[in-house]
């Protein structure tokens, strides 16, 4: 099972992993997807981020290594915030900083302002607080890359696409899923510009395996999107957060597009911004040493309560 465990949370069986001392400033990490898991992450951050920071890592309620979401079993949104409160109590923190990667950082927002007082301090790292915005955003990518390998005809749809109206934010959403594989091996593109750091996921489980772990992604992610809580702006949360929170950005992030950015500046009363150079959408490994001092330096600070 790698470095992590099992964890009773709530009934539900969260996989787990935790690095660095308990003397550290705590902080959880919640991973994007919805259903991506927190492999990626911990692979190049746990080692870099140990001896300073107390590394609390889980893939969510019934995603990868966590504990299937079996037919029929009551799962919303709100699930995945409760899990976190609960996850904080179980270890004994008063409270606890946050790490939200894309719908991580989603989460990690609508986490905060529930549970306001069980947070220091919060990073977003190249989130969407808007499906709408962001399926709009990645459309554009995907235009772009698809021109980049000859596949006009499909750009010509993603631009349309993107200039669509009448579509709901659901359809926008899966329909982006559905042309962005048309990109095939392509893909990754929209997300990833630097390819120097990869990140080995057969060093600990073979391909049957991953296939076990993403099928039950898929059933959490069906689930999320058949509720349709997700497809919520979140943007309006932004004003009523007080906690210091960190915006990462970077040049070639296809989530966070700029109306998040603006939002951000102007309601995020203790909000700043940092933004990373010759990135995708995953500073933390494609910059890592980097993403980890910035990391490190933001959560160190003790913030004052006022």
């Amino acid at each position: 099972m790698m470095d992590g465990k099992l964890v009773n949370v709530r009934g539900k069986n969260l996989y787990v992993e935790v690095y660095g001392s308990e003397k550290n400033p705590p902080v959880l990490y919640l991973h994007g997807g919805p259903g991506e898991s927190c492999f990626d992450f911990t692979y190049h951050q746990k080692n870099r981020l140990k001896d300073d920071l107390f590394v609390i890592a889980i893939d969510q309620r019934g995603v990868c290594r966590s504990e299937a979401i079996e037919e029929g079993e009551a799962f919303g949104l709100m699930d995945l915030v409760e899990d976190c409160e609960a996850l904080r109590k179980y270890f004994n923190l008063e409270m606890w900083s946050l790490i939200g990667h894309s719908f991580g950082g989603y989460l990690s927002l609508l986490y905060a302002a529930t549970y306001p007082d069980s947070i220091d301090r919060v990073i977003f790292e190249c989130p969407t607080f808007d499906f709408e915005l962001t399926s709009r955003f990645l459309l554009k990518k995907t235009a772009k890359v698809a021109k980049k390998y000859g596949q006009e005809e499909l750009a010509e749809r993603c631009l349309a696409l993107t200039a669509n109206p009448d579509k709901t934010i659901q359809q926008l959403t899966e329909e982006y899923m559905d042309l962005s594989d048309e990109l095939g091996e392509n893909r990754m593109e929209i997300y990833r510009y630097n390819n120097d750091n990869p990140t080995d996921y057969y060093s600990a489980y073979t391909d049957e395996e991953w296939e076990e772990f993403y099928d039950r992604s898929e059933i959490h992610y069906n689930i999320l999107r058949e509720e349709g809580k997700l497809f919520e702006s979140l943007l309006p949360l932004l004003s009523k957060v007080k906690n210091p929170m960190m915006l990462m950005t970077s040049d070639h992030d296809a989530a966070t597009c700029e109306k998040h950015i603006e939002a951000f500046e102007k309601d995020a009363e203790n909000g700043t911004i940092y933004h990373f150079e010759n990135c995708g959408h995953t500073p933390h490994y494609e910059d890592a040493d980097h993403f980890k001092r910035i990391v490190v330096e933001y959560l160190k600070v003790k913030t004052v309560v006022k």
